[in-house]
């Protein structure tokens, strides 16, 4: 899968470059060379430059036009802004400046249709973690689908607990945690934890 670099600063995509030791990529500095590349490509992943093409990135959430593989990097990422582009379909946020091995982790994760975000903002994606914030509906689906250990785990996800905490908080070892966690994601159709915070919201 081609990875485009998108930002109007030469200095951030050759920090990007050298940091992560990337010599297969494509660089766009501004919109029409990006929707040249996009044109003349099957398949790529969007790495944007928030702190640059902010502008570029809102207009395409408001026309509804956002790019199907878009990760999103700011040099100091808010949850707010987290929240409102995962929410319209971005598939990673994070910090512009992360270590090599979650800049992995991030790629890998949108590489498999999966969404990542740090830990920090994903335990934010829901408002409250109190069972009675859920909606009706987000209850009745967990009560229709889920046993009651594994919507005890939901719970514990939303409160944007590992799966060790949840294994100690329930007394339980990891490795039935992941169980419990792999069989969640099955019954609901989703594959990781920020679609599950997406689809109780």
């Amino acid at each position: 899968m081609n990875i485009i670099f998108f930002s109007s600063s030469f200095d951030t995509i050759d920090e990007w470059k050298k940091r992560h030791n990337i010599e297969v990529c494509t660089s766009c500095y501004d919109l029409n060379s990006l929707n040249a590349q996009l044109n003349s490509s099957d398949s790529a992943i969007i790495i944007a430059d928030y702190d640059s093409v902010a502008i570029d990135i809102n207009h395409w959430i408001s026309s509804s036009t956002l790019p199907q593989n878009l990760i999103v990097l700011e040099r100091a990422p808010e949850i707010t802004t987290g929240k409102m582009l995962v929410y319209h379909g971005v598939k990673a946020y994070g910090n512009s400046r992360m270590l090599t091995h979650h800049y992995m982790q991030m790629l890998q994760t949108v590489k498999n249709g999966n969404i990542w975000t740090y830990p920090a903002l994903t335990s934010k994606l829901t408002p409250t973690t109190q069972k009675n914030s859920l909606n009706d509906d987000a209850k009745k689906l967990l009560e229709n689908r889920l046993s009651q250990k594994e919507s005890e785990v939901v719970y514990l996800i939303l409160e944007g607990l590992t799966n060790d905490a949840i294994a100690s908080r329930m007394d339980i070892t990891t490795r039935t945690v992941k169980a419990h966690v792999s069989s969640i994601f099955s019954k609901l159709h989703i594959n990781d934890r920020v679609s599950l915070v997406l689809l109780l919201k």
